[in-house]
């Protein structure tokens, strides 16, 4: 299997709605070394998603604003250019510092933007999480994806 030349132009790929920002898949890679997806995520202020394990790994590059991302029990303090890993199987969620940010987002494998589509499928973005969570749950569950202390 090759890769092929691919241009997303700005302002383009499909949106996601999602709890913690809007993730707008720009591109999923599939070659003879693996595979890997990458979004840009506008995410608003709003109250921390709580901390999730996903099985795959996520690379966070913040693009504009400020959050703050926690990765196991480490807290840290990302601004613009900053990178944070959320290893696969390990607890990460990430919350916004003033009013927005937008981050790139890669992910290993071809799994998230399949997650992330059923997600915003089935979960309003629009409503506390409290009220979704048998949707959420039934979705992380076919997903691999598990709320941590759950």
């Amino acid at each position: 299997m090759t890769t092929t030349t691919t241009h997303v132009p700005p302002g383009e790929g499909r949106s996601y709605p999602m709890i913690d920002g809007d993730h707008v898949a720009k591109v999923a890679v599939h070659d003879t070394e693996g595979a890997f997806e990458v979004f840009e995520v506008i995410a608003p202020a709003a109250p921390m998603a709580p901390p999730h394990v996903s099985p795959w790994t996520g690379v966070l590059f913040l693009l504009e604003g400020r959050v703050t991302a926690v990765v196991g029990d480490t807290r840290y303090d990302v601004e613009p250019g900053g990178v944070v890993v959320f290893p696969a199987g390990t607890p990460s969620t990430f919350e916004v510092v003033g009013e927005s940010a937008r981050i790139l987002g890669i992910t290993s494998g071809d799994r998230a933007g399949r997650f992330f589509a059923e997600f915003a499928d089935s979960v309003p973005p629009d409503r506390p999480a409290e009220e979704s969570l048998e949707a959420i749950l039934a979705v992380t569950q076919r997903h691999g994806v598990r709320l941590a202390g759950a």
